[in-house]
Order: structure tokens, then C-alpha cells, then sequence
């Protein structure tokens, strides 16, 4: 029962708070409002939404890997390949959020400038993703899982 639960919510979680941040740091850039070039669908008000979405979506995304150490442990899989590439992957993702995403995003928000760094953040954003993709797939393909 109680992995039942666990599962359910590291999974819940993951597509609401993980999907959530995920799909705000691929949005924001599109969004923000750049000194240059046509204002097309630019939006102050909009990259603020998805900056807070960003930063809140993840905190509250915390409980994924939480609840995932919490599973594996009473599951006794916390030394299974899989599970030690998925966490080393989540805190690459969570890292990356913290420590190049979030504030680019703040600074993004401060004066408009240039598009360049907003490329580079598109970038960026796309390695987080590209990290929990890893991370669904594994979770998945468990390669090495002792079932």
C-alpha cells in the first residue's frame, strides 16, 4: 500500500510540477519583452507568469525525487543502475535550474535587451528538458533493475 502511494505521488508530481517548470523555462523566452525587433507576441506579463511558474513548479517539484529516494529505498533498489543515473540526472536538472535558468530568467525581466541571451537560455531550458526525458526513460526501461 504505502508503495502504491509513493508511487502515485513521485508520478503525479512529476507530470504536474516537473511537466509544469519544464513547459514555462521553454516558454519564457518567447515571451520577454527584447529591446529589439517586433514586439509580436511579447509579453512582460506573460514571462512573469512563466518566471513564477518556473520558480514555484520546481520547489514544489522537490517532492518528485523525494518521493522517488523514499520508493527506491523501500523497494531496496537505491543501488540499482537506473535509479543512481536518474538522481545523478535530476540534480544536473535541478542545478541547472537553480543555478542558470531561474536568475537568467530574473535578469531577462530586468531592462529588455538583446535576443542573444535569450537563445542561450533557450538552450539551456532545452538541457533541462532533455535531462527528464532521460529520467522518464529510465524510469521506464529500468536498464539493470533486479526484476
Amino acid at each position: 500500500m504505502l508503495e502504491h502511494v509513493l508511487l502515485s505521488v513521485h508520478v503525479l508530481a512529476g507530470i504536474v510540477f516537473v511537466g509544469g517548470s519544464a513547459v514555462a523555462t521553454s516558454l519564457f523566452p518567447r515571451y520577454v519583452p527584447v529591446a529589439t525587433g517586433d514586439a509580436g507576441e511579447r509579453s512582460r506579463g506573460v514571462a512573469v507568469a512563466l518566471h513564477r511558474i518556473t520558480g514555484g513548479y520546481a520547489a514544489f517539484g522537490l517532492i518528485v525525487p523525494l518521493a522517488g529516494i523514499i520508493l527506491a529505498s523501500v523497494q531496496g533498489r537505491m543501488g540499482e543502475i537506473w535509479i543512481i543515473i536518474s538522481m545523478i540526472l535530476t540534480a544536473v536538472a535541478g542545478a541547472l535550474l537553480a543555478t542558470q535558468i531561474y536568475p537568467r530568467q530574473r535578469a531577462a525581466l530586468g531592462e529588455p535587451g538583446d535576443e542573444r541571451p535569450l537563445r542561450a537560455l533557450s538552450m539551456l531550458a532545452g538541457f533541462y528538458n532533455l535531462a527528464w526525458a532521460a529520467v522518464v526513460v529510465l524510469m521506464i526501461v529500468r536498464p539493470g533493475a533486479g526484476d
